[in-house]
């Protein structure tokens, strides 16, 4: 029998050629489906996200919420520019029925009458006696004191805070140094106008502030000058 050697090479040829082909679609197949299966599973693993946002809705965030500013421009804190400070402990707080004489004008606190002046917002047109205004400065009060270097509408102004707010006074005083001053126990400041930011200043860290002798003390039930 013949043989026909180069028949033969061509069927070998032939056959690694089916050979690769068959390898190349069975490895075609495999990626296909390694690629499906992943797709797959990452279509399974949004839905299951989705589905677990809508059934809980969206995360807290755990950033620090936004603040509001009241805190960073907190009138109640920190000195007051020009502020005096008198120490409570030397000032004495004795009831007395004869007229004292204050080293500093007006007075920031000592001894006073056992009657306090009426404090709850009084703007008063007269000078008053400083006995009874200390007792009131004792009960956590801020006393607006002004001379006639005062402009009108600084005293207008500052006459409309203090019927605004309670334990507060307001009256003329002229031996005064500054031609307004604000005057709490052991603390005084003198300002340059009812526009000066020290106003609110010493309004909100002092009346009822925590240099009151005596906190919750009545400004009403007193005497009127």
């Amino acid at each position: 029998m013949s043989f026909d050697r180069r028949t033969r090479l061509d069927q070998m040829r032939d056959a690694d050629r089916a050979r690769d082909r068959r390898n190349r679609v069975i490895g075609i197949g495999v990626s296909a489906a390694v690629v499906a299966g992943l797709l797959g599973f990452g279509s399974y693993m949004l839905l299951e996200r989705s589905e677990a946002t809508e059934a809980v809705g969206p995360k807290e965030s755990t950033s620090a919420p936004e603040q509001d500013g009241k805190g960073l421009d907190d009138k109640s804190s920190g000195p007051i520019a020009g502020e005096k400070t008198w120490d409570a402990a030397k000032l004495g707080r004795d009831h007395v029925t004869t007229e004292v004489k204050y080293p500093m004008e007006p007075p920031v606190g000592g001894n006073h009458n056992p009657a306090w002046l009426n404090c709850d917002g009084v703007v008063y047109e007269k000078a008053v006696p400083n006995v009874n205004a200390v007792h009131a400065l004792e009960h956590g009060s801020v006393w607006v004191t002004y001379t006639g270097k005062a402009s009108g509408s600084d005293v207008d102004a500052l006459a409309s805070r203090v019927r605004n707010t309670p334990y507060s006074l307001m009256s003329p005083y002229e031996g005064q140094a500054g031609a307004i001053m604000l005057t709490a126990w052991g603390k005084q400041v003198t300002v340059d106008g009812a526009d000066d930011p020290r106003v609110a200043r010493f309004f909100a860290k002092y009346v009822q502030g925590a240099q009151t002798p005596e906190p919750g003390a009545p400004c009403t039930g007193g005497v009127d000058g």
